[in-house]
């Protein structure tokens, strides 16, 4: 979501890429020490809070996504097991979006 800047959830957005640009910085005060830092950044994934939405807006959410399938928790958990494997000790200060490709517009 916050790739691209959606409303009405100005808020979130801005929190979030403050959450990018700390992430970044840490990467370089940590890195010398070996630690990586990274965030994962999640499209919607269906879940009890959105059991009242109205499906026309499901609908719509649904048709953004690339894959054309809804995440689920799966899809970022293995995000996060990768980032927090061994493989992964070269990756830092980056945002993995597991969303479908709904940034890849």
């Amino acid at each position: 979501m916050f790739h691209l800047g959606t409303t009405p959830f100005s808020a979130s957005v801005a929190a979030t890429g403050g959450q990018t640009g700390w992430s970044r910085s840490m990467c370089h005060e940590l890195a010398p020490s070996g630690i990586t830092v990274n965030m994962i950044a999640p499209g919607w994934i269906p879940g009890e809070r959105h059991a009242n939405d109205p499906q026309a807006d499901r609908d719509a959410s649904l048709a953004t996504i690339p894959t054309g399938r809804w995440g689920v928790p799966e899809d970022v958990g293995w995000a996060a097991v990768y980032l927090a494997s061994s493989e992964a000790a070269f990756v830092t200060g980056q945002t993995v979006a597991v969303n479908g490709g709904t940034t890849c517009w």
